[in-house]
């Protein structure tokens, strides 16, 4: 340790498990991304017709923005207290405050774009504001401080555009938000560049790789959690009957195979995929993007259901397909990428069931909405059979990332 060099931050290389405050920062996730799903099943199946044209489109977009700022807040925190001592007061304050206001956001998501856009982006803001406000007073004189100058330099330039669109109407402050949230997401994926403060290089950031997979994996859990809970909340609501009955089934199924895939078996072993890459930030950074792909995947899976469970036997409408069909195929598509951070390598049967669920769309608009849930179900049981055949009579596969 250098005299520069704050005593008990950085983060401790052999640390692998997340702390109770961070269990607690997911436990306040699952009722964000619970809001994001209310939103955007409201979007889709409020009033008749109303999920069926470019109105559902422009709303979905909306709802997604919400949701990626959502994620820009847990990933933002998830590699702070990976890249620094979780345990230190510092740490624990940027966490707190995270939580705090992902909780305020997820209270304001329903009427972001109305009354309560002031409280979320004053919320997010302050999220993103303060994790670089605090680790520049803590760490002092340390190289990493530089870093967190040009991110607070960042957050400051495109919080003013996130608090000027919540005194603006719709779509303006649409436009606004969505700057912004591109300028930040280009800045994090390109060094958070500013002139004459330079740029940094991910690879060369130092991170606890056991954490960070941890953090992931805890993450998808998350997501999954909301595909149990939709169908649960759904399916109670009214009497049960028997195609309500086998919607609520196969949400359940789905959500046991969603599972089953992640885990067969790179899921396991995403800490020693990230131990063993030549730059563990990188295949950190890349391992970031792939689970954004399957947590958007499985959120719009459980959307999907949760409009097969209300409507088992009603007319399948264009958009309501897409979420039964689309969740499972991005889910797919980014276990795929997933698998090749792993192994360097992407099974064929991932290919095979995103075609035959992209097929299956047009077909499926034809039928009860029963029926798009149903081949979702089926097409994700046949990847999980086809994992286990590979699997059979080999010895457990070793990590072999390639970045």
């Amino acid at each position: 340790m250098t005299a520069a060099e704050p005593p008990g931050l950085l983060m401790a290389k052999d640390a692998k498990r997340a702390t109770f405050l961070e269990l607690f920062f997911d436990l306040v996730f699952v009722f964000a991304i619970a809001r994001i799903g209310t939103r955007a099943f409201e979007d889709l199946a409020v009033a008749p017709g109303h999920g069926t044209g470019g109105r559902a489109v422009t709303d979905s977009g909306k709802t997604l923005l919400l949701g990626l700022a959502l994620w820009a807040v847990w990933q933002g925190t998830a590699w702070t207290t990976s890249r620094y001592d979780p345990y230190h007061t510092s740490i624990q304050a940027i966490v707190i405050i995270a939580l705090v206001c992902s909780m305020v956001m997820g209270v304001a998501i329903p009427r972001a774009f109305a009354q309560a856009g002031l409280a979320f982006a004053v919320a997010y803001v302050t999220a993103q504001l303060s994790r670089p406000v605090i680790l520049l007073a803590a760490l002092r004189a340390h190289p990493y401080r530089r870093l967190k100058l040009r991110m607070l330099i960042t957050f400051a330039v495109t919080g003013a555009l996130w608090l000027t669109g919540a005194f603006l109407p719709t779509v303006p402050r649409v436009a606004l938000w969505t700057a912004a949230l591109a300028l930040e997401y280009l800045a994090m994926r390109t060094g958070w560049p500013l002139p004459k403060l330079g740029r940094s290089t991910t690879s060369r950031w130092d991170i606890a790789g056991e954490h960070l997979a941890e953090r992931y994996q805890q993450l998808f859990l998350v997501a999954l959690a909301e595909t149990i809970l939709v169908a649960g909340l759904e399916y109670s609501e009214r009497p049960p009957d028997l195609r309500r009955s086998a919607a609520f089934a196969t949400a359940i199924v789905t959500s046991v195979l969603l599972w089953r895939i992640y885990v067969q078996r790179a899921g396991q072993i995403l800490a020693e995929a990230v131990t063993k890459a030549t730059h563990p930030a990188t295949i950190g950074r890349s391992a970031s993007d792939t689970h954004l792909m399957m947590v958007i995947g499985v959120v719009a899976t459980a959307i999907g259901y949760e409009l097969v469970t209300d409507h088992p036997a009603g007319h399948s409408h264009a958009v309501w397909v897409a979420m039964t069909l689309g969740g499972p195929a991005l889910f797919l598509a980014g276990r795929a990428r997933f698998e090749y951070e792993v192994f360097g390598r992407v099974s064929r049967s991932r290919w095979i069931a995103i075609l035959v669920l992209l097929a299956s769309a047009p077909l499926l608009l034809h039928v009860a909405t029963l029926a798009s849930g149903v081949a979702a179900a089926v097409v994700l049981f046949a990847v999980a059979v086809a994992d286990a055949r590979r699997a059979r009579g080999r010895p457990p596969e070793a990590a072999a990332p390639p970045l």
